[in-house]
């Protein structure tokens, strides 16, 4: 199998500009942005980089081979031919997944079975058909007589750090919080304020971001049950951080749950989270920061019509005392969101459990 491949790393549609620019950043051969996420060039040396350090990829594909078929048996004589020994473990289950569209191949059930019977046959690892967390995923797509086979070399969805152990009500995932800090201009260089912080993912995120922490230090993945022999990955020291990070709710179990969340991160002594209403919400000594936030909806959480006050209030606040701050506020009511009396520009449409949300900005 090739040395060096295409990896595609996941983004929520809508926010794929920004895993691009991360992507950019991290220093990934040729990367392109595409629908639902990035593409770039690399190695399995990559693909393990990739794993632990994009903060807003979902998970991390490697498409390790391509080849046309016309046919069943054609398809079954090539797979059989790939260096299946060279990267699956005889002691490691493997998942089969086909999706066969406008090919000459439209039986996904008959393609799988093939599949499956060349890695049986092959390296003799354990072929499940039922979908299983401790199994591989290997994925094949047959798309204009064009076969393309990957591996979901991440396993557990990127967004689980391995820290955020107690978790509120609709909590905002680690990726989406990454992405869209990254989308109002957050370098990791300002204070992080928020004032409905739920579980803290935001303000934990934010203070990671500052401190050089890698997202995927604290957790295992699915290339590492390959067979590979990859050198072990630094992950670097943490940097020295001048600012802090706030979070307020008005909950004592989010206060209790975002304190222990950040302790488990190794960032409890970047942040404060208090129990506190949006009213008496304090502007923090020093410059100006971001605001950031993911107040409720009302389509989960909360009556929408109280709803339009909390926003009102939010609104008022900030402007009486966060001058010159910016605010991100992520919502998936634009009649909430223009209730806070505040300039706002919206960003695209970005699916976040089950809704489209989006991103609004301000300056204050």
């Amino acid at each position: 199998m090739d040395q060096t491949f295409e990896i595609f790393a996941s983004a929520p549609p809508g926010l794929e500009p920004y895993l691009l620019a991360e992507v950019q950043e991290a220093g990934f051969g040729t990367p392109v942005q595409v629908p639902g996420g990035v593409t770039f060039q690399g190695g399995w040396a990559e693909v393990a980089r990739a794993n632990r350090e994009l903060r807003g990829a979902g998970r991390v594909l490697a498409r390790f081979a391509a080849f046309r078929v016309m046919h069943l048996a054609q398809l079954d004589k090539r797979a059989r031919k790939l260096d299946w020994a060279a990267l699956l473990r005889v002691d490691v289950p493997v998942r089969v997944e086909v999706t066969c569209r406008n090919s000459k191949i439209y039986h996904d059930r008959a393609a799988r079975q093939r599949v499956e019977t060349a890695i049986a046959e092959t390296v003799g690892a354990p072929v499940l058909k039922e979908a299983s967390e401790e199994a591989l995923r290997i994925m094949v797509r047959i798309e204009d007589d064009l076969a393309v086979f990957s591996v979901d070399t991440s396993g557990e969805p990127l967004h689980r750090r391995g820290y955020k152990q107690q978790v509120g009500k609709a909590p905002m995932r680690e990726t989406l919080a990454s992405l869209f800090l990254r989308a109002c201009g957050y370098d990791g260089t300002e204070t992080v304020v928020d004032p409905m912080c739920g579980s803290g993912t935001f303000v934990i995120e934010a203070a990671e971001i500052a401190a050089g922490l890698a997202p995927g230090r604290a957790r295992g993945f699915a290339f590492e049950k390959l067979a590979l022999d990859l050198p072990a990955t630094s992950l670097g020291e943490r940097r020295a951080v001048a600012q802090r990070f706030y979070g307020s709710d008005r909950d004592d179990g989010a206060i209790r749950s975002s304190l222990a969340n950040a302790e488990r991160a190794g960032v409890g002594d970047l942040c404060s989270f208090t129990r506190a209403a949006v009213s008496d919400l304090v502007r923090p000594e020093g410059p100006p920061g971001l605001v950031m936030v993911n107040p409720p909806y009302g389509a989960r959480i909360g009556n929408r019509k109280l709803l339009f006050a909390l926003y009102g209030s939010l609104g008022a606040v900030l402007k009486d005392r966060f001058g010159g701050w910016r605010l991100g506020m992520v919502t998936s009511d634009g009649g909430l969101a223009k209730a806070t009396g505040l300039a706002l520009t919206a960003g695209p449409p970005v699916s976040f459990g089950g809704l489209q949300v989006k991103l609004y900005q301000a300056q204050i």
